[in-house]
């Protein structure tokens, strides 16, 4: 939001008048959907980035968004269809490449997860949650060894990442090094991270 509004929603209606005196500009459109996100108000957000990806075809950001609500929806499918429109837009754009990365680990299929995440990491390798995405992948295909070395290294760099903290932790258990799950389970819940309770109770019994 622009430092000169007082609010919100002060910055909302002088986008609304805007595009009441010319509803031909993708740019205000895509400004109002990011304020309706801000505000909760997914649907006035959906109708915004549509407007915007209708006057300007190749704004990829606004699929990105478009993405973003069918995920916060649970249609993975719907936001894989947006990701990819965006990728396809512009090469090596990592955030819709991590967003394809994800939708497929929803969707079970690792092996397209994985490589559409290592695209994403290739072209911004400091791109943490995909980083941490592909952790979850390689845990689910059973390999634990690769889970923690990703996992590591998200820590190295962000020390107060949670999610990377459980995936140590779930890697680690699965070797049996029941210390070290513990150790990670708790520095995912100092950092604010819901571990589940059965799994805390598992780790707690082993170690």
């Amino acid at each position: 939001m622009k430092e000169r509004y007082d609010s919100l929603d002060e910055y909302i209606a002088d986008l609304q008048a805007e595009i009441a005196q010319s509803d031909n500009c993708a740019n205000h459109f895509y400004q109002l959907g990011m304020a309706m996100l801000a505000k909760h108000d997914y649907v006035e957000a959906e109708s915004a980035f549509l407007n915007a990806v209708r006057l300007s075809p190749r704004l990829a950001e606004g699929f990105v968004q478009l993405g973003g609500l069918c995920l916060q929806r649970g249609d993975y499918e719907g936001c894989l269809r947006y990701n990819t429109e965006a990728s396809n837009i512009r090469a090596k754009y990592a955030v819709p490449q991590a967003n394809i990365g994800f939708c497929h680990l929803q969707m079970g299929d690792i092996k397209k997860a994985k490589s559409a995440l290592i695209k994403a990491l290739k072209w911004d390798p400091e791109f943490l949650q995909a980083r941490t995405t592909l952790a979850s992948a390689y845990f689910m295909e059973g390999n634990y060894d690769a889970c923690i070395e990703e996992s590591s290294a998200v820590i190295k760099a962000q020390p107060v990442f949670g999610p990377a903290w459980n995936n140590l932790a779930l890697a680690y258990f699965e070797k049996e090094e029941f210390k070290k799950a513990a150790e990670a389970v708790e520095q995912a819940q100092k950092c604010g991270y819901e571990v589940h309770p059965d799994f805390v109770r598992q780790v707690r019994e082993k170690a």
